[in-house]
């Protein structure tokens, strides 16, 4: 259980205002229409705790100034400690408490030396942003979507297509991006096990809601305010 951990993202919105707390690599990206061209553009509304970020790296470093390997290249990829990509998380204790660093833990995930300080943290980054007209849907998602879909081809889809099933139609979009990045069908890539698909692509989890400006505009007017209509999820 100390090397189970995930990512989390959260979005709330009250009295006009969208609220967006993220840890971890999850996205929120906000789909707004461009004034006298009916255009739909993609903004972030998120930043991502991914040490693959140069940003990230900095600050994981700054707040670890004595650990020289706090942060280091592993496979390719920059990795904390050289295990995980992500440095703010929900559970992962064995990199928060040194009390988990031993056994029973998986000898893959014991770090060789003890801390004294959490190495993850799970604190949140918070995000706020005043609802316009413009703004017409959201994209929650996981890292496994945006590693294969940019901002502005996720919009896109959810602005171009029907409402009904949007979600499920993101997620096979990242999928047949990532069949086509091996050079095989969609088809055969369905068809492999779940384990082994971890090798094709990262879980994808996609949630979309749509906005309904009058129903936020009245909401502080509410005792128990609605401000989504027409919210869309889907799992793989």
């Amino acid at each position: 259980m100390a090397s189970s951990g995930t990512c989390c993202l959260a979005g709330i919105i009250s009295n006009g205002m969208l609220y967006v707390a993220n840890a971890g690599d999850s996205r929120a990206v906000l789909g707004r229409v461009k004034k006298g061209t009916k255009e739909t553009l993609a903004v972030q509304l998120s930043a991502e705790h991914n040490v693959n970020i140069e940003t990230e790296r900095h600050d994981v470093r700054s707040k670890h100034p004595y650990d020289p390997q706090i942060v280091v290249m592993k496979h390719s990829v920059w990795r904390v400690k050289g295990i995980i990509q992500v440095s703010r998380s929900i559970g992962d204790a064995y990199l928060k408490k040194a009390e988990f660093n031993r056994e029973p833990l998986a000898q893959k995930f014991r770090l060789p030396e003890t801390f004294f300080k959490p190495i993850l943290s799970s604190e949140p980054s918070i995000s706020i942003h005043k609802i316009q007209p413009a703004d017409q849907f959201l994209i929650f998602a996981s890292d496994g979507l945006w590693e294969h879909l940019s901002n502005q081809a996720a919009v896109n889809i959810v602005s171009n297509n029907p409402r009904n099933g949007i979600a499920r139609r993101l997620v096979k979009a990242a999928l047949k991006e990532a069949a086509k990045k091996r050079e095989i069908r969609l088809s055969d890539l369905q068809k492999i096990e779940q384990g082994v698909r971890r090798h094709f692509h990262d879980d994808i989890t996609v949630i979309v809601v749509y906005l309904n400006r009058k129903l936020i505009d009245n909401s502080s007017l509410c005792s128990s305010p609605l401000s989504i209509k027409g919210g869309r999820h889907v799992n793989f």
